[in-house]
This record gives structure tokens, C-alpha cells and sequence, in this order.
């Protein structure tokens, strides 16, 4: 069967028309699965009977299933979905105050290769479908109260998500959509580990979307150390992009920054970050660093994280620290997934005799 949340408006009427149903109905389904959070076609009641079985005879709705599910004490849920194939990703969903964020997935792992990040450990298998994206949505907003809804989408889970562009872009458009979840565009911000190329695309295309650039050095000898990718772009070619992005969109890009402590939180790394980009209408989000079992990297003490953010103050870049959330249920990037995994692999160690 084929999963109904890779096609579009256009391909459910077209498959409707074809069975002898009006093209209406395809706004129905839609409006079912995206705001009134039904788990089945069956439950679709303003839709025919004889429609709902020949809609369950013929696709899919769900095509994962969600096997760990923690909930730490400040709120954050996370996810951990198996796919069909039985890959797995992972989607949170952090609340603060009135805020629902989903932070979602793009593919399943990430081939930038960014040293300290547990998503990219063993490598990128494949890109996530339009449908896996918004299974993941989905299966958060059904964790919500009746009386409440999702409210923001920040696409900084697993992959790389301009690198999955194609998939992601329809995905956006139905978030923001009024017959989607009808989050505003304004809410939904789109991180990269910086693809000047797929940058220039998404200024061009014009898209209303926040952008967000993990940077995570001053520099191209230390990012090149700790950012792989980097290797084949360079920083001046990301920062170029990123103006461009600015130009032509009016919108205000966000460089990354997570600290690794005695690694890139030195007060010189401040001084070198501060002086390439001062004047620039941008934000620095400092992201102190959520350790990853069997990694070497640690979280900086909070002193250094306030002197990193005083001095970038100093040279008139506009900086905030993000706040931890959900670090006691694995919830930095790729942490559950490869920590389940190693579970299971030690689960299935023959025993020794």
C-alpha cells in the first residue's frame, strides 16, 4: 500500500476522481489527518463508508511506529520512530510557556560529519520521504492536550535538511498552510551545516522561512577539525550565502554556535568570531554542548559560556544562549537513537560459555 502523506492535494483528487469520487473530498482527508488528529481513515465520519474502506484498502497512514518514548521533567518529549524499512529517527517536541516546538528529522543519519554530533556517527542512510517528515508532526501533535496545538517547527533533528531539499519544501508549505497545521512561516526555521549552493536555492526560491547556520568555529583550520564538510565549502562561501540569503529574503540569519569546552570556547575563539562578523545584521546562538557517551568532548563551565557572550557583546554582535532542555532523556540530536541501538546490540550478544 502506498503511504497517503507522500502524495499532494492534487494527486489525492486525482486518485479520487479516478474512483469515482468528487475532488472535494481530498480537502477532507487533509483536513482530517493534518487538524483533527484521527489514527484512521475510519474515523474520517464526514467521508462515505464505502470511501473510508476503499481508502484503507488502498493506503497507508501510518507507516512508523514509535518505540521509546521519554519525557524528561522540564516537559521535552522525544521520540524515537522506527521506519518501515526499520531504520529509525528521532523528533522532539519541547514546551515552553505556551510554546509547542517540534524540532524534526530529515534523513536518517547525516553525512556532514560534524565530530561532536551523535546523528552523524555512522554516517547518512538515506533521505527521509515527504510522508516520514510529516509522520513525525503527526505523532508529536498527538501528544498534545485537546486544547492545544503546535506552534513552532525548527528542522534541527537528524540530516542535513538542504540536502533533502525536494522532500522538505512540500513538507514546509503544508506546515504553514492553512489546510496544514497552520503554523506561520515566521515560526519555522530551516538549520544547516552550511551548503553555500543549497543556500543561494532556498534565497532564490524566496521561501518565508527563518535560516539558521551551524558554524561552530571562528575559523577554517578549526571548523575544518570539527565540521568535515567544511573541508569542501569554506567559511568565506558560507558567509557569502548567508548575506545573500539576508539580501534577497530581508530575514536576519542565525549562525549556531555549540561550545565545546577548551575546544572552540577559548575568549580568543570569541575575539576571532566577533571581528568576522561584526556589521552583519545576524544572531549568534550559543549552544553550550550536550555530551554524547563515548565522545570526548564536554560541556564548557558557565563562566566560560558568559565571557564567549560578553566578548561577541563587546563587538556589537547580537548574541543569546540557548537553554538546555531534555539532556536527562537524550534529547541533543542522535543521542537516543544510537544509544538505543548500542542497547540492542549489546542485548543480542550470544553469552559466553
Amino acid at each position: 500500500m502506498q503511504p497517503i502523506l507522500n502524495l499532494n492535494t492534487s494527486e489525492i483528487a486525482t486518485w479520487l476522481t479516478e474512483h469515482g469520487q468528487p475532488k472535494y473530498r481530498a480537502k477532507q482527508i487533509e483536513r482530517w489527518i493534518y487538524q483533527r488528529r484521527v489514527q484512521s481513515f475510519e474515523e474520517m465520519t464526514d467521508l462515505p463508508q464505502a470511501l473510508r474502506s476503499e481508502l484503507a484498502a488502498h493506503f497507508e497512514l501510518w507507516t512508523t511506529k514509535i518505540i521509546h518514548d521519554p519525557e524528561a521533567t522540564d516537559g521535552t518529549q522525544k521520540l524515537l520512530l522506527q521506519l518501515h524499512d526499520g531504520q529509525s529517527i528521532e523528533c522532539v517536541l519541547i514546551k515552553e510557556g505556551a510554546r509547542r516546538t517540534v524540532c524534526m528529522s530529515t534523513q536518517v543519519g547525516c553525512g556532514m560529519g560534524c565530530v561532536f554530533c551523535a546523528s552523524g556517527l555512522d554516517g547518512v542512510a538515506r533521505n527521509l520521504t515527504t510522508g516520514e517528515m510529516f509522520e513525525q508532526l503527526l505523532c508529536l501533535q498527538h501528544k498534545l492536550a485537546e486544547d492545544e496545538r503546535l506552534t513552532h517547527v525548527v528542522v534541527m533533528g537528524m540530516g542535513e535538511p538542504l540536502a533533502n531539499l525536494n522532500q522538505l519544501l512540500p513538507v514546509l508549505n503544508r506546515v504553514s498552510s492553512p489546510e496544514g497545521f497552520g503554523i506561520s512561516a515566521r515560526r519555522i526555521t530551516v538549520s544547516t551545516v552550511g551548503l553555500p549552493k543549497a543556500i543561494h536555492r532556498l534565497a532564490d526560491l524566496q521561501v518565508p522561512y527563518h535560516l539558521a547556520i551551524s558554524l561552530h568555529a571562528p575559523n577554517d583550520e578549526l571548523r575544518d577539525e570539527l565540521v568535515k564538510m567544511n573541508q569542501r565549502t569554506g567559511m568565506d562561501a558560507i558567509l557569502d550565502a548567508a548575506d545573500h540569503f539576508f539580501e534577497v529574503t530581508g530575514r536576519r540569519v542565525t549562525f549556531e554556535y555549540v561550545l565545546l569546552a577548551g575546544k572552540n570556547d577559548r575568549p580568543e575563539h570569541a575575539q576571532e568570531l566577533a571581528k568576522r562578523l561584526r556589521g552583519k545584521n545576524i544572531l549568534v546562538n550559543l549552544i553550550p554542548y550536550n555530551p554524547v557517551a563515548g565522545l570526548p568532548y564536554q560541556t564548557p563551565r558557565v563562566d566560560d559560556t558568559e565571557r564567549f557572550q560578553n566578548v561577541l557583546t563587546q563587538y556589537g554582535v547580537q548574541v543569546q544562549v540557548r537553554k538546555r532542555k531534555g539532556d536527562r532523556i537524550d534529547a541533543a540530536c542522535g543521542q537516543l537513537r544510537r544509544n538505543r541501538e548500542q542497547q540492542i546490540v549489546t542485548l543480542s550478544k550470544p553469552k559466553r560459555v
